[in-house]
C-alpha cells in the first residue's frame, strides 16, 4: 500500500536541523495549514491545523538553511502515527507527524506572494532507509 499527504501552509517556527550518530541531516519544522469558510449564520470561520514536519538528508540541509518562520511551502511526504498530549491548560492534543519526501518553496523570501520560487528540490526519489539506531530523539 501506499500513501501520500500534501501539505500548503506556513512555518511555525525556523527549521531545527541536528544530525543522526552516523552523521545523517534531518530537519524538523512545525506547519500550519489554515482552513477558511463561511458559516452557516454568514460569520467567517477560521481553523488551524498543526504538523509536525521532518525530513532527511540533503533536503533538510536547503530546508534548515533557506526556509524561516512564516515562509510558505508545499510538503509532499507520508503521514506517521498522531502523538498525544496534553497542553498546559489540561486540554487533550495531538501531533500529526509528517516524514516529508520533498519540500516546494512557496512566495516571496519575506513569506509572502509573488510566485518565486527557492532552489529546486534535489531529488523526488524516496529517502534511503534509516534504522531505529539513526533517529536522534
Amino acid at each position: 500500500m501506499y500513501q501520500q499527504i500534501t501539505l500548503v501552509g506556513n512555518l511555525g517556527n525556523d527549521p531545527e536541523m541536528r544530525y543522526t550518530p552516523s552523521g545523517v541531516p534531518v530537519t524538523s519544522f512545525n506547519l500550519a495549514v489554515n482552513k477558511s469558510w463561511t458559516g452557516q449564520d454568514g460569520q467567517k470561520q477560521d481553523k488551524v491545523t498543526w504538523f509536525r514536519v521532518t525530513i532527511w538528508r540533503k533536503q533538510a540541509e536547503i530546508v534548515s538553511q533557506f526556509l524561516t518562520k512564516g515562509r510558505q511551502v508545499m510538503v509532499v511526504g507520508e503521514m506517521e502515527d498522531a502523538r498525544p498530549w496534553t497542553d498546559r491548560d489540561g486540554n487533550n492534543r495531538a501531533s500529526l507527524e509528517v516524514t516529508a519526501t520533498s519540500v516546494r518553496f512557496l512566495g516571496g523570501r519575506d513569506g509572502g506572494g509573488g510566485g518565486s520560487y527557492g532552489p529546486p528540490t534535489p531529488t523526488d526519489e524516496p529517502p534511503e532507509y534509516v534504522g531505529e539506531e539513526d533517529i536522534p530523539f
